[in-house]
């Protein structure tokens, strides 16, 4: 901007100030160089990059999210199965020692190529070495494994079930 001073004739100080009109942008700066561009070309380009992997691992870590959550509703829901079984009936011949679950809840009727399922094996034995009190109290463990893409993974739950349940200690 070009400044243009107005004077006091009497005094000569300066009483006002004004201004001109601007040059012509053009004649005043000039484009961007080469290396600017290209400069912000790469800060965009890894912006770019950088977006797309936040992208792809936040949707990896939801789909494994999801598949730890249904393994823990399949134990859950094996272990209040044996739960429910009379004390006679909880031994390794009565129950199925293995099993498998698909990922999909519905996936009788909604199958897609994506969908696997989980296997799992079902251990009852005796919970202790003591002869007095070994064969009212079990140790039930069940095992599910399944491949999520090239990763194999598991999980486990345990528990006890005694024959007498809770009502003998505590009445």
């Amino acid at each position: 901007m070009i400044w243009k001073y107005k004077k006091s004739v009497m005094s000569g100080r300066i009483m006002s100030v004004t201004t001109l009109m601007p040059r012509r942008v053009s004649q005043l700066q000039s484009g961007h160089t080469f290396a600017e561009v290209m400069v912000g070309m790469g800060v965009l380009g890894v912006m770019i990059v950088s977006l797309y992997a936040g992208f792809t691992s936040g949707f990896a870590v939801v789909r494994v999210a999801r598949e730890n959550l249904r393994a823990t509703q399949i134990l859950e829901e094996r272990m209040e199965v044996l739960r429910l079984v009379k004390w006679d009936d909880l031994r390794a011949g009565f129950i199925p020692t293995t099993f498998t679950a698909p990922f999909s809840v519905n996936a009788q009727t909604n199958s897609t190529p994506s969908d696997f399922t989980y296997s799992g094996t079902v251990t009852i034995t005796n919970a202790i070495s003591d002869t007095s009190y070994s064969d009212n109290l079990r140790l039930i463990q069940i095992d599910l494994q399944w491949t999520s893409g090239n990763v194999v993974r598991e999980r486990q739950m345990t528990t006890y079930v005694s024959q007498y349940g809770m009502q003998n200690y505590i009445y």
